[in-house]
């Protein structure tokens, strides 16, 4: 028996008893959910940006500070199976922990599907080198930096 046909953690524990490893193994490392977003108030409709979190490093797709992001980033949401419900519809659509949470599968070039840290971004699903750092760029610009597509 190969180890396909046997059941992918992702696929037998909610996101609820996953364990900090688990949840943490989720995350597909394409750097989308720390991209600055534009929120229209009148729509709710959300716009990502290529301004990217300053702690972001653009080309490992990264957190440069991610255990202490909290003392540089306030704000930084902290991603949990209790937050996810208010924060999903901002959270980009081939995320890991909103897929999951809607009932859908992995993409096929999931890191955890692929085995591969990389596939994310062999895929072009990542916002490697795409980004630009949050200080280099006025907040009442950040609308001439609006992604298209695929977010």
């Amino acid at each position: 028996m190969t180890d396909t046909l046997r059941p992918r953690f992702w696929e037998t524990v909610p996101l609820t008893k996953m364990t900090a490893p688990e949840w943490e193994a989720l995350c597909d490392g394409c750097g989308k959910c720390c991209l600055n977003k534009i929120e229209y108030e009148d729509t709710g409709e959300v716009e990502y940006t290529r301004v990217a979190c300053r702690l972001l490093d653009g080309a490992t797709c990264q957190c440069s500070q991610y255990p202490i992001r909290h003392q540089f980033v306030p704000d930084c949401v902290i991603l949990s199976p209790k937050t996810l419900p208010k924060i999903a519809y901002w959270m980009p659509k081939t995320c890991a922990y909103k897929l999951l949470w809607e009932d859908k599968t992995l993409p096929d070039w999931h890191p955890l599907v692929t085995g591969d840290p990389e596939s994310t971004h062999k895929a072009g699903k990542s916002v490697r080198g795409r980004t630009i750092p949050e200080y280099e760029v006025d907040e009442d610009d950040w609308d001439d930096y609006i992604i298209q597509g695929d977010s």
